[in-house]
């Protein structure tokens, strides 16, 4: 059949080309400097590609539980088989408790407010802005390290407890997260794999959508359960690896980080753009079960200092609960709020099992020194091909010029389609002679390309794709001319 061997190429074009764009964009990462921390959100950014371009396809197409779905169950799905699985296949996780605590606060406060958009309760935009708002603040807090903080004027107590919370996740993500500092051709595969990714997800998105109809599966099981668990395999792979190697710890960033993108990104920006209609009460069920699965997992993560085996398996089960009754509501099967309830009462007990004296399990950590990183090369010194023009001067108007592009097409709306002028963006990097600025530059206008498509109402077309290949080409070209560049001066290496 065509839609299922559109799927199955979709679904495999897409869980390869997603580990590339993770991998060649923590390199890239690396060799600008970035903290552990702060290149796991964006590890986890490029992970979540697909979960978050199949969730913004569905809603464009007025499919409002398959997007929702798709978001609202990967995160499910994560804490699953990140957290429950990894700790199953760790032996346990190992936890400090303020790392759970620091990324707790944000991962809740994201969770609440996506289940007050979802209920009606909150409007889109003013959720966007709320949960936008504290990633914004809790990624430059890891990008800082912590430092600065007396400039908020908070007590020394607290400014102590943040830098004590960054510091200890940096050691959880140090191992983990380690890559080699990219070079110019890591960035030129990750925009060839970022296109592959978005191309791949709506064709599974779409072909999903085509069987769910043909054999008449209910959209919130197709989003939910179907697309929201081959959306997240490469991040449950990555975690899984990581725990069998004894790196466990990270899954809780990892987790935690992914489900706050996948809101932010996913959900309550394609929404705010295009408007979400009132989505039914099975998604307000899945964002319940989202909702109250990570407040669970969290209490459990900082009670018992990490997360046991036992832990483990009890995660697993409630999510096999989530999928019946997930299963139950979308077939609308009679006595079906009874079931829904009996089983959320269950999971209840079960996680609440996990907390009695006689589950808990301490974890000895291996003494891990927490290594300081050492100055690195900076991209931003030195002159550019523009004389008396300094490379931070020009790289910042290159960010500037994209950005008011698309805040004018975006508020044009269909009336007039700008998408092809965003390659002004890494055609102006180039004039720094840096080739990883001039990359980067060109990531952004790349995915601004992939946004734009929402408001101009081309989302997905042929249009939409031939749009973000000429961007992409264009970037990459520019990244290419700014590597021989740097080979004939060698004073910009970087």
């Amino acid at each position: 059949m065509p839609a299922v061997a559109l799927f199955a190429a979709g679904v495999i074009v897409s869980l390869a080309t997603s580990w590339l764009l993770v991998s060649r964009i923590e390199r890239l990462g690396e060799r600008l400097g970035l903290s552990e921390a702060l290149l796991g959100i964006v590890a986890a950014l490029a992970a979540d590609t697909p979960e978050i371009t199949a969730a913004v396809t569905a809603i464009s197409g007025h499919q409002q539980n398959v997007g929702a779905g798709v978001v609202l169950g990967s995160n499910v799905f994560n804490l699953a088989a990140l957290l429950g699985l990894g700790a199953v296949v760790a032996g346990g996780l190992a936890l400090h408790r303020k790392v759970v605590a620091l990324g707790g606060v944000v991962a809740m406060w994201i969770a609440l407010v996506c289940v007050a958009v979802v209920a009606g309760v909150l409007p889109v935009i003013a959720g966007l802005v709320l949960t936008a708002a504290v990633l914004a603040l809790y990624m430059v807090l890891l990008g800082t390290e912590g430092r600065g903080l007396e400039r908020l004027r908070l007590p020394q107590r607290w400014q102590a407890w943040l830098r004590s919370a960054v510091t200890d996740e940096e050691i959880e993500l140090e191992d983990a997260i380690r890559p080699v500092p990219g070079r110019w051709p890591d960035a030129a595969t990750a925009a060839g794999a970022l296109l592959a990714v978005i191309a791949s997800s709506v064709l599974m998105e779409r072909a999903a959508a085509d069987l769910g109809q043909r054999y008449g599966i209910p959209q919130i099981i197709t989003g939910g359960l179907v697309l929201a668990a081959v959306t997240s395999l490469p991040n449950a792979v990555a975690a899984v690896y990581l725990a069998g190697r004894g790196r466990g710890a990270a899954s809780l960033s990892t987790a935690l980080n992914s489900n706050t993108i996948n809101v932010v990104a996913g959900l309550l920006l394609p929404a705010a753009l295009i408007g979400l209609h009132r989505p039914s009460g099975q998604a307000e069920l899945v964002t319940a079960w989202y909702a109250g699965l990570s407040l669970a997992v969290l209490i459990l993560a900082y009670r018992l200092r990490g997360l046991s085996r036992v832990a483990g398996i009890l995660i697993i089960a409630v999510y096999a609960a989530f999928v019946t009754s997930v299963v139950v509501s979308g077939y609308a099967l009679e006595h079906a709020p009874v079931v829904i309830t009996v089983l959320s009462v269950l999971s209840a007990v079960v996680l609440g099992a996990g907390l009695v004296p006689f589950a808990r399990r301490r974890h000895s950590r291996p003494g891990m020194p927490g290594v300081g990183r050492g100055p690195t090369v900076s991209a931003f010194r030195g002159e550019s091909l523009v004389p008396g023009w300094s490379a931070a001067r020009i790289w910042t108007l290159s960010l500037l010029l994209p950005s008011l592009i698309a805040a004018i097409d975006g508020a044009a709306g269909r009336h007039i389609v700008l998408i092809g002028f965003l390659i002004a963006g890494p055609c102006c990097a180039l004039l720094t002679a840096r080739w990883l600025l001039t990359a980067f530059t060109g990531l952004l206008a790349a995915g601004l390309a992939v946004i734009l498509g929402i408001p101009d109402g081309i989302w997905a077309t042929g249009t939409h794709l031939t749009f973000i290949g000429s961007v992409v080409v264009v970037a990459a070209s520019c990244t290419c001319a700014a590597a021989l560049i740097t080979k004939v001066t060698p004073e910009r290496r970087i």
